[in-house]
């Protein structure tokens, strides 16, 4: 029984230092990162990405993947749109890994505080991002709010609901297909700054906005990757 165990352990640690050492070959694209990890892989690629996003994020990446040439195939395609986003929308972060993109906004860009308002120049940002989802419709969307601690929780959940359906519904005015994003208040649940400092609850308050492959998109890729 302890032989087994140790051989479960061992196979496991050997799995997550094999990904680690793919993930860390400065030699391969993105895209081939994504074609080549598998679910074993998947907390290596959610640590990496955990430091800039939350658990909900991380997992709708990981839980998206299909793997292999498939995923090659769709790793390619959010190459190109990642690019595409980094280059139209410089004031947000553009993370880009496995077979998924992140875009990142910190809140003070789209919103007022304690605002669950779009302003004029959030509407300017999020109008850009439809465009970009338009272009490319072969994936699903799930638009994340996120707060710092002030405040009571149940207060904060509700400010990140209500921000994250705001970015839905621009987004929707802008022709992208309601049916294709999913809004999620976490309120001050996944924080990735220290919450403790101005600058920590500064980067705790965001909307993060997932992009990953729909059936349609994985069935293509299983096809033609």
């Amino acid at each position: 029984m302890m032989t087994s165990k140790f051989k479960i352990a061992a196979f496991s640690i050997a799995l997550a230092i094999s990904a680690m050492a793919f993930q860390g070959c400065d030699s391969l694209t993105k895209t081939q990162k994504g074609a080549g990890i598998g679910a074993a892989a998947g907390g290596v690629i959610g640590a990496i990405i955990g430091k800039k996003a939350g658990n909900t994020a991380v997992g709708a990446i990981i839980g998206g993947a299909v793997g292999g040439t498939a995923g090659g195939f769709i790793g390619r395609r959010m190459d190109k749109q990642a690019a595409e986003i980094k280059t139209a929308i410089p004031n947000a972060e553009v993370i880009r890994e496995g077979e998924g993109i992140i875009v990142k906004f910190d809140s003070g860009i789209l919103f007022d505080f304690d605002s669950n308002t779009l302003k004029d120049a959030a509407k300017g940002n999020i109008q850009t991002l439809a465009s970009s989802l338009n272009q490319y419709p072969g994936t699903d969307v799930k638009i994340i709010g996120h707060t710092d601690n002030k405040g009571t929780e149940a207060y904060n959940m509700s400010l990140s609901e209500r921000r994250a359906a705001a970015v839905k519904a621009y987004a929707v005015a802008q022709g992208v297909p309601s049916a294709r994003l999913v809004t999620v208040g976490k309120g001050f649940s996944e924080p990735i700054g220290d919450n403790t400092t101005d600058a920590g609850r500064a980067a705790n308050r965001r909307v993060e906005i997932v992009i990953v492959a729909n059936d349609q998109l994985k069935n293509q890729a299983k096809t033609e990757g």
